[in-house]
């Protein structure tokens, strides 16, 4: 600390104070700055991640929190600082705000204890000079002159106020009025107030800034250091409420209002408005020549406190002091809240220790963003503090129901202005560490809600105070240009007030004109207007996210609901290019952007869909046959159909198998195919790479998912079933991974001396016996219809039979003589049930699934990768069903393959078989 430099740079307005802050702790290792608003200290953040990345930069609000894990610079608003950083530079914004009757105290503590190991910077106005040099010994004064020529210019009425004015109120009534009438006389204004999130702000000022409007009404909230292109400032009005009364603003407030009009080098004027009365010649000039009365009373409380006792703590806020230059700050909202709470016998019983003291008075120290009677505001605490003292954290369900009743985007400017307050409560308990049990998940939430009521604020105070047509319309008739055209939020293009026609996307849908030379006018008048439009819309496609961008089945690219372009076939099946929908006249810039943002998102969609098969496509490990069967497979799509690869299957060895197996290949008796792929996602995606593939003039679409079978159409395109996860056989085509499942159950089955469907076959199907029958013949199978009586249902046995009974039970039953005399009541006609008996037919053809027909070998399917079960022993066809001959079987000696390691029905079998 000895080698540590104390400066206090001073000067007005428009001196590049704050710019040359920025530059001084940029030039250190570490560094933080405390600025006075929430907006401004967004603002220099994102100057400082502009130059720095976002990796090292911290943002640090009441109600915002941004701390990545290798933080070098902090910036914070004043309140929020964090202290004993021991940052090499530190600096303090606005410390002339050490006089104010609000907020000054804590600026004053800034001044008298917050330093940098090797620099410390107070900025603000030159009337602190003498309260700086008594407070901080060996300080260091620079003083910066204004850049530009402030000069007043007394009243102009609203209606003749120059472009690039900001008008000036001092409350939330007087600054809609203004900017209501400046909608109806100049096209509209952008509204800035310090209640606005940095989000409706930052959108209003962009409008500001784009040109959108000339004008801005504002509050005394854009003094504070946020930088606008402001050439005239206008007050509305010279007095104030300031929490207790209405009072006047000091000259030296004044001046810091005016001064943002003329930035940098450019000059500016200011001057008053409507009901406010001109100013006093002394007051004009003071603010001209900056000259004011210095601080002689900063704000101040003692920040020795101690928490042995609610009413200890208490006794120390208020401490008093001596100092000439001090003067205690009258009572704050957080130590009328302590006091309130401090009353409640519940939570004086609760607070009867330090740590418990101490939770008070940080629950204590939550803003009243709402605004509400300090009644409401202290049961408000009273509830979160319950909650922390007896659980830890806040009550997460009641907690939810606080933010559910926020989250709503209906009303008027009024209704979700009082909502953004109520979130800003909830956003502030978010950012509080260890307040709530899920830190990230709750500051997302409430930063999304808050996000949202911004946007829905932006657009309503857009909607009341804005007349587009009237403001682009004044603006071209400034520029003597003949014909106006403008663009609504739905994307309706108008010329003078007419529908010309509509943008969708990126391409202008021309409305029919009356003539071919209307038509190239009106065309010429609507693409003029609209070729900033472009450029902003593809800034916002290419900001967007992934999951507002999609393809179609037809391979057409959506934003929203809107075509911007299609996929084409590129020179990797897994690789498609894109052709963008964007007119000529948005220019090669636009038509690059959209063409980069879609190219991302293709690329990404197929990243994340076939991920299992570019890692088998790209593992390097894989040699010989097993790397030309996984390039075969990425043909594929990741799945083929058996038949197709049948030789190069026969002629994988075990080490191959399990090294495709590692992968997720399942070497099915049907299909080879990738488990992982037949998700909908996947099979979605992979049904339009294979048509462009193809080059289908209409590509087909996947069935719906979560059907096991669906109908089969003869005339789909070869291969489509294959590539959609199904196999065609009959009149439908079923699932190949429950194929399978099928398949495994047929295995042990007596295909040639004839087997029936079961119960569990039908189940995984869910076809009808008929249905089924159908199935199986189109696998292969010849199915024999029959008849026979329908076997009841015998009641359970409640006792298993014993060892010795089992004969017994065996034996047949003879049936009882009816008794003499009585009458022996006729037998019913048995009730009769189909049945099916299959038996292998013969290869299934595998034309309709994309692989070719098998010759020759009429027999089982049977995979070959699987050991043979040992299942029904076979003999002669037909034989061994309904005989109940002993029959005797023998098969000569065959050599036992080796064992696949990764093959679990392998090791199982050769266990069996030991």
């Amino acid at each position: 600390m000895q080698n540590s430099r104390i400066t206090a740079v001073l000067g007005p307005t428009n001196t590049g104070k704050t710019h040359y802050a920025i530059q001084q702790m940029l030039s250190h290792r570490t560094g933080v700055i405390g600025l006075p608003l929430r907006l401004l200290a967004r603002e220099v953040y994102d100057r400082i991640v502009a130059v720095k990345g976002p990796s090292v930069v911290a943002l640090v609000t009441g109600e915002e929190r941004i701390v990545p894990p290798r933080t070098q610079y902090w910036v914070c608003t004043v309140e929020a600082m964090p202290e004993g950083m021991g940052c090499d530079f530190l600096a303090i914004d606005e410390i002339q705000l050490c006089g104010d009757a609000e907020r000054g105290h804590v600026f004053t503590d800034r001044l008298l204890h917050a330093r940098g190991l090797r620099e410390t910077l107070f900025l603000g106005a030159e009337t602190m000079r003498s309260a700086i040099a008594a407070m901080v010994p060996g300080v260091q004064f620079m003083y910066r002159e204004r850049m530009s020529q402030l000069t007043y210019s007394g009243s102009k009425k609203l209606s003749r106020m120059p472009a690039r004015a900001a008008i000036v109120g001092f409350s939330v009534e007087n600054v809609y009025a203004i900017a209501e009438l400046l909608r109806r006389t100049k096209g509209g204004a952008a509204v800035v107030m310090g209640a606005l999130s940095p989000r409706t702000r930052n959108a209003q000022v962009e409008m500001y800034q784009n040109g959108d409007v000339d004008y801005l009404v504002a509050t005394d909230a854009i003094g504070m250091g946020l930088n606008l292109d402001i050439n005239h400032v206008a007050f509305s009005a010279l007095a104030k409420f300031d929490g207790q009364k209405m009072r006047y603003l000091y000259p030296e407030e004044l001046a810091q209002i005016a001064g943002r009009a003329g930035r940098h080098t450019a000059n500016g004027t200011f001057g008053v408005t409507g009901e406010a009365h001109e100013l006093d010649d002394g007051v004009a000039e003071a603010i001209m020549s900056h000259q004011f009365q210095p601080v002689k009373k900063l704000q101040w409380r003692s920040s020795a406190l101690q928490f042995g006792s609610v009413k200890r703590l208490i006794q120390t806020l208020e401490t008093r002091t001596d100092d000439q230059w001090l003067t205690r700050v009258r009572e704050s909202d957080d130590l009328a809240a302590l006091k309130a709470l401090g009353d409640d016998p519940l939570i004086a019983a609760r607070a009867k220790d330090g740590p418990s003291v101490r939770l008070l008075w940080d629950v204590c120290r939550i803003p009243d963003f709402r605004g509400i009677s300090r009644g409401e505001h202290a049961a408000l605490l009273t509830r979160i503090y319950s909650d922390l003292h007896q659980s830890g954290h806040v009550d997460e369900s009641w907690l939810a129901l606080q933010i559910a009743r926020i989250d709503r985007h209906d009303g008027d400017i009024d209704t979700l202005s009082k909502r953004l307050a109520f979130i800003r409560t909830w956003t502030y308990v978010a950012q509080r560490k260890g307040w709530v049990r899920d830190e990230t998940h709750w500051r997302e939430v409430t930063r999304a809600v808050e996000d949202r009521l911004s946007d829905a604020l932006h657009g309503a105070l857009t909607q009341r105070f804005v007349d587009r047509r009237t403001s682009i319309l004044l603006r071209r008739l400034k520029q003597k240009e003949s014909l106006v055209a403008e663009v609504n939020e739905n994307g309706e293009v108008t010329v003078e007030g007419e529908f010309v026609g509509k943008l969708e996307g990126f391409r202008f849908r021309m409305d029919k004109a009356g003539s071919p030379d209307e038509a190239k006018t009106l065309r010429q008048a609507s693409v003029a207007a609209l070729v900033p439009h472009f450029s902003l819309r593809a800034d916002k496609f290419y900001n967007a996210p992934d999951t507002e961008i999609d393809f179609t089945e037809q391979g057409g690219l959506m934003w929203g609901d809107q075509a911007v372009g299609k996929l084409v076939a590129g020179s990797d099946i897994l690789k498609p290019g894109v052709a963008v929908f964007v007119d000529d006249e948005a220019g090669q810039d636009v038509a690059a952007k959209v063409e980069r943002r879609l190219q991302h998102f293709i690329d990404r969609k197929i990243a994340a869909a076939f991920e299992p098969l570019l890692g088998l496509k790209n593992d390097e490990t894989l040699e010989g046959i097993a790397k030309g069967f996984a390039f075969r497979l990425a043909e594929g799509f990741g799945i083929v159909p058996r038949g197709e690869v049948a030789a190069e299957v026969k002629d994988l060895d075990q080490d191959a198998r399990g090294a495709l197996r590692k992968h997720g290949i399942r070497f099915g008796q049907f299909t080879i195919f990738m488990p992982l792929l037949l998700k909908p996602a996947p099979t979605r995606l992979r049904l339009v790479l294979w048509s462009l593939a193809k080059d289908l003039a209409e590509f087909p679409e996947s069935p719906p998912p979560g059907l096991v079978t669906v109908p089969s159409d003869k005339a789909a395109v070869p291969g489509y079933y294959a590539m959609a996860g199904y196999r065609a056989a009959g009149e439908r085509a079923i699932r190949i991974d429950m194929l399978e499942r099928l398949a495994d159950m047929l295995r042990d089955q007596d295909s040639r001396g004839g087997f029936e469907g079961t119960a569990d076959m039908l189940s995984i199907t869910g076809m009808t016996l008929e249905q089924f029958a159908d199935l199986m013949t189109g696998l292969g199978y010849k199915a024999e219809k029959g008849e026979r009586a329908k076997v009841k249902a015998t009641k359970p046995v409640t006792d298993a039979p014993k060892a010795e009974d089992a004969e017994a039970e065996a034996a047949p039953v003879v049936e009882e003589t009816p008794a003499e005399g009585t009458v022996e009541t006729p037998e019913a006609a048995p009730e009769m049930e189909a049945f099916y008996t299959f038996t292998w037919g013969g290869r299934a053809n595998n034309a309709r699934q994309g692989g070719r027909p098998q010759q020759g070998r009429d027999e089982k399917p049977r995979s070959n990768d699987k050991p043979r079960g040992k299942g029904k022993p076979r003999g002669k066809p037909g034989a061994g069903r309904d005989s109940n001959k002993p029959q005797s079987f023998q098969a000569k000696p065959r050599k036992e393959k080796a064992i696949d390691p990764d093959n679990p029905f392998a090791a199982l079998a050769a266990l069996k078989n030991k």
